[in-house]
């Protein structure tokens, strides 16, 4: 499910999806905030098998990212990924799911 301008879709259409905000959370993972409204978790850590995402390993590149139109960058924009790839690579995010494991 995805929301536009306070409309609720049933299929996950990606396309013409933007990355609105993030949060690095450590370990390669973030919190990703989609222009569908939508949080979801993405780890970074399968990036790491191509030669061009190769400096997130460093910890210090990887927490550095920036959202660029809508597309999260590193390093000045040299690295980039695809919102449409991040969204598909992600998985749904509950926050109400942290306040079940308080109680």
């Amino acid at each position: 499910m995805y929301i536009v301008n306070g409309i609720a879709y049933a299929n996950n259409d990606a396309e013409d999806i933007e990355i609105q905000n993030f949060k690095p959370l450590g370990d390669m993972m973030m919190l990703l905030t989609f222009t569908t409204g939508e949080k979801r978790l993405y780890d970074g850590t399968r990036l790491l098998q191509y030669p061009a995402f190769k400096p997130l390993a460093d910890e210090r590149v990887f927490m550095d990212a920036k959202v660029e139109h809508g597309v999260l960058t590193w390093r000045d924009g040299e690295i980039d990924i695809a919102p449409e790839t991040m969204y598909r690579d992600s998985y749904a995010y509950n926050e109400s799911y942290l306040s079940l494991s308080r109680v």
